[in-house]
């Protein structure tokens, strides 16, 4: 295992590692269940969090991507505090698009909150913008509104999408936005085509896209999972993982470098009774 820091790109002017920190396993979306969401809240307190932020930065990994959580930022900010290094913001906010909802949630409070967190990148969450997206006329509609007021905050935008189309239609109708939020895992999980279409999508974007549930929200192993996207996205790509604990944590991390440098993956495997007699044939 190495010490070395994570391989960076850049997006938007701005340089980022090429692994980034997820937080569905610290703020409770497991994908998986009520309890398992709950237990994950439970779970998670700010120190914890930090915790598994520190390790993150200390190995160069300091971009995070999440909502607008002041449970969140207290923890980025501990671990700011333990390691001297600043973590990048990648916030993905949601908003009223249309009239009617809670004014709080109106995109100006919405995006004035995300620039007082200190967002880098300001990303409109997926039930932002797959539902601005319009695939009869071919446009993300009224985006270039949204775009100019996180831009006018200071902050980068980009798109989180779900949805196959949106990064084409982004590129081919000129959307001001210098990255995008794809799902892209092994398993197929959440995506509504292919892999292999979503694949194409990403080697085909004009931007750097940044990979989202690698692992299938946990249903693949680290080293099926993280292979299979290291393996099949461009070089300025990133890939963004979660997880619950520092030993976790470092596990990616060291899984990654051995993957992206071509060696083999040489991980602690677990063990149980039903291994014994592989293991002694390994010694053999």
């Amino acid at each position: 295992m190495t010490s070395s820091e994570f391989p960076r790109t850049v997006a938007g002017g701005v340089s980022l590692p090429r692994m980034i920190v997820g937080t569905n396993w610290f703020l409770g979306y497991s994908h998986t269940s009520l309890a398992k969401d709950g237990f994950i809240r439970e779970l998670q307190t700010r120190e914890r969090i930090a915790g598994v932020l520190s390790v993150f930065l200390e190995r160069g990994v300091d971009a995070v991507m999440g909502p607008l959580s002041q449970h969140l930022e207290d923890a980025i900010r501990d671990a700011e505090d333990r390691t001297g290094r600043r973590m990048i913001r990648i916030l993905t906010p949601s908003f009223n698009i249309r009239p009617g909802g809670p004014p709080e949630n109106d995109p100006e409070p919405v995006l004035d909150r995300a620039r007082e967190l200190g967002a880098t990148f300001c990303m409109p969450h997926q039930c932002v913008t797959d539902a601005l997206l319009d695939r009869m006329y071919g446009v993300i509609r009224d985006i270039d509104k949204y775009t100019a007021m996180i831009r006018a905050r200071g902050m980068i935008p980009g798109l989180s999408t779900h949805m196959p189309d949106t990064i084409p239609i982004a590129d081919n109708t000129g959307a001001d936005v210098e990255t995008y939020i794809q799902i892209y895992n092994a398993a197929g999980f959440l995506m509504q085509v292919e892999a292999d279409w979503v694949m194409r999508i990403i080697h085909q974007a004009k931007k750097p896209v940044m990979i989202i549930k690698p692992l299938a929200s946990g249903s693949l192993l680290p080293v099926v999972g993280l292979a299979f996207v290291w393996s099949t996205i461009r070089d300025q790509d990133m890939v963004t993982i979660g997880v619950t604990t520092p030993d976790e944590a470092r596990e990616v991390i060291d899984l990654s470098l051995d993957l992206l440098s071509r060696r083999p993956a040489l991980i602690e495997l677990q063990r149980t009774r039903s291994k014994e007699l592989l293991e002694k044939a390994g010694q053999a």
